[in-house]
């Protein structure tokens, strides 16, 4: 935890430096031979300070990272002198590699909740079967008692145009 913190600060550092060093430093080409000391070097973000024989040189811009010709990884020197190349981009990929997992992570547990919250709930999907069930049993009993009752009326004459042996009274 403690080296994390070290990493970011490291990364603030530069990144502040870089930014302001930029634009409020205007120098002339083949100026960083110049320099003596990695303090002063540093201050001008486009020189590199190699360690192994005490030089300011100007950083290669046409490589990511400057190649050994120029300087070894473990030894050069850019944006502060207590940080190495080599140390620099082992915090500049794990500090990335974790802003990408926790993207990652953050991405796939809002998307695991919106499809949680899309479909229903079993209790929801039990209180619907339920309801289906007692309105298919009230059916039923309605049309049973639809049947008993239209027997009753058979039964006493009262549905019209029957054959019940008494409607031929109340047609005459």
């Amino acid at each position: 935890m403690r080296s994390m913190l070290v990493v970011v600060a490291v990364a603030c550092v530069l990144v502040s430096r870089a930014e302001c060093h930029t634009s409020t430093t205007p120098t002339p080409l083949n100026s960083c031979k110049a320099f003596s000391t990695c303090d002063s070097c540093i201050q001008n973000t486009k020189c590199l300070w190699c360690m192994t024989n005490d030089t300011c040189t100007d950083y290669p811009v046409s490589y990511i990272l400057p190649p050994p010709a120029v300087c070894k990884l473990s030894q050069a020197r850019w944006g502060v002198c207590w940080v190495n190349f080599e140390a620099l981009i082992i915090a500049m990929a794990v500090l990335g590699g974790t802003i990408i997992i926790s993207i990652t992570v953050c991405c796939c547990c809002c998307c695991c909740c919106k499809k949680r919250q899309s479909r229903p709930d079993r209790d929801e999907e039990r209180f619907a079967r339920r309801k289906e069930e007692i309105r298919q049993r009230a059916d039923e009993r309605k049309v049973e008692r639809k049947v008993r009752h239209d027997d009753i009326r058979k039964k006493y004459g009262l549905v019209p145009d029957s054959d019940h042996p008494y409607s031929k009274f109340e047609n005459e």
